[in-house]
C-alpha cells in the first residue's frame, strides 16, 4: 500500500506491519474495532452480541454475532497473525449452535449486549430501524438454516481456504477477509480485503425455510399486511387525487408501509407513512451522501420556528446523526389496521401533508439553491 503525495507527485510506500509486532490483541483490538465499525466487512451489519457464550452445556464462545439487511445471522470470527487449523471446524460449530436462536431469543441477546456495552436502548426498535420495517411482528430473523460465516484473519492457511471454498461451493455462505495493518511514522492504517470469494463474483444464496411455528406465523402475517396495505393505499390515492393535494396523483398503490413523491429537491421526497399503531407525513432526506443530508436538515432547522408557524403545529426533528438520512416529522395515533378508520386516517394525511408542503416549499427550494451554488464553486 502507498501514500500518494500530491505535492511532489509520488508514491511513499507503507511500512507492512503484524499486529503482534504492534502489541495488538484479538479480543481488545481486533475485535473492538470490528464491534465498532463493522462496514468494515463490507457491508451494513449490526452487531448485537459479543463474546457470545450461551451454548447450552459448552463453554465455547464465538466472537461477534451480527444480522445482516435481510435479518439472517452472521458469525464473525477474528484470528491475529494467522487463522491456525481448526477455525472453519469452529465456527461450523457455532453456527449449528445458533440456527435453533429464534425471534425472542435474538432480540433478548441483544437487549443484553445494548444495556452491558451501549449504555441500555430499545432492541426491537433498533432492529425494525435496521430493517427498514415498521413493526418488529413483520421481522424474520435468523429464517431457516442459512446462517453465514465470516473468518477475518491476517494470514489465511491452505487447509482453512481450501475448506472455505468447498462449504462456497456446496452453498454454505461464507466469505474471508484477510486484514493487513500498515504504519508511516506515528500513523496506523487499517486493510480490509476480502478474498474468498472475490468481491466480483460473491454469489451469496439467501435461502428461507420454515424452522419454527413463530416463523411461518410471521411470514402470513406479512402477507396479510401486504394486503392489508395495498387496499388502503388504494381507498387512499383514490380520496387524495380528488384533493387539493397533487403530490401523489401520479403514485402507484404499494404493499410497502409508505408512499413517497417529490418535492422538488433531489432524493428528498415528502412521505406518507401507514403503521400499526400511527399514520405520519415526513420529509425524508435520503441523498447518497450524509453531508448533504445534515447540510439541507440543519438549514431547515435554522428556520423552525417560522416553518413551524407555517404548518401550525410543533414538528419532530429527528437529524439522526449516527445515520446517512435526517427526517422531519409529525405523527398522530390510530389504529392502522382497523378499516372503520381509514377515513379519518387519510382525512388526516391529505391535511398535514398539505400543511408540510406548504411550510416547507419555501424553505426547500432556498437551501436547493444554495447546494447548487455550493456544487458550482
Amino acid at each position: 500500500m502507498y501514500k500518494i503525495n500530491t505535492a511532489d507527485n509520488r508514491l511513499s510506500r507503507l511500512e507492512v506491519k503484524s499486529f503482534s509486532s504492534l502489541g495488538f490483541t484479538e479480543r481488545h483490538h481486533l475485535q473492538e474495532w470490528l464491534a465498532n465499525e463493522p462496514d468494515a466487512l463490507g457491508e451494513e451489519l449490526l452487531i448485537i452480541q459479543k463474546e457470545f457464550d450461551g451454548f447450552d452445556d459448552t463453554r465455547e464462545r464465538l466472537d461477534l454475532l451480527a444480522l445482516d439487511k435481510d435479518g439472517m445471522l452472521v458469525i464473525i470470527e477474528n484470528k491475529l497473525d494467522d487463522t491456525g487449523r481448526d477455525v472453519v471446524w469452529q465456527a461450523l460449530k457455532y453456527a449449528s449452535y445458533c440456527s435453533n436462536l429464534s425471534k425472542p431469543q435474538l432480540i433478548s441477546i441483544y437487549q443484553q449486549y445494548l444495556d452491558k456495552y451501549c449504555g441500555g436502548g430499545n432492541a426491537k426498535e433498533l432492529i425494525c430501524d435496521f430493517l427498514n420495517s415498521p413493526d418488529i411482528d413483520e421481522v424474520v430473523l435468523n429464517s431457516g438454516h442459512q446462517q453465514r460465516l465470516m473468518f477475518v484473519a491476517a494470514n489465511f492457511r491452505k487447509e482453512v481456504t481450501n475448506t472455505a471454498l468447498w462449504l462456497l461451493s456446496n452453498g454454505i455462505q461464507l466469505q474471508c477477509f484477510k486484514v493487513t495493518p500498515f504504519a508511516m511514522g506515528e500513523a496506523l492504517f487499517l486493510n480490509v480485503d476480502q478474498i474468498i470469494p472475490t468481491p466480483e463474483v460473491k454469489e451469496l444464496m439467501i435461502g428461507i425455510t420454515a424452522k419454527e411455528a413463530d416463523e411461518k406465523n410471521t411470514k402470513t402475517e406479512l402477507k396479510n399486511r401486504h394486503t392489508v396495505r395495498l387496499a388502503f393505499w388504494e381507498q387512499a390515492l383514490e380520496a387524495i387525487r380528488t384533493s387539493d393535494c397533487d403530490l401523489f396523483k401520479n403514485v402507484n398503490r404499494s404493499k410497502d408501509h409508505w408512499l413517497s413523491a417529490g418535492s422538488g429537491v433531489s432524493s428528498c421526497p415528502f412521505s406518507l407513512i401507514f403503521g400499526v399503531k400511527e399514520a405520519r407525513v415526513e420529509l425524508n432526506i435520503s441523498r447518497s451522501v450524509t453531508a448533504e443530508n445534515k447540510f439541507i436538515f440543519d438549514a431547515l432547522l435554522e428556520k423552525k420556528q417560522s416553518i413551524e408557524s407555517a404548518f401550525g403545529d410543533e414538528l419532530e426533528w429527528l437529524r439522526l446523526d449516527a445515520k446517512k438520512s435526517s427526517r422531519i416529522q409529525f405523527s398522530k395515533e390510530f389504529d392502522g389496521y382497523n378499516q372503520d378508520n381509514w377515513g379519518d386516517i387519510i382525512e388526516w394525511m391529505v391535511e398535514y401533508m398539505l400543511r408540510l408542503e406548504k411550510a416547507l416549499k419555501a424553505p426547500l427550494a432556498e437551501v436547493n439553491q444554495r447546494l447548487r451554488q455550493m456544487h458550482s464553486e
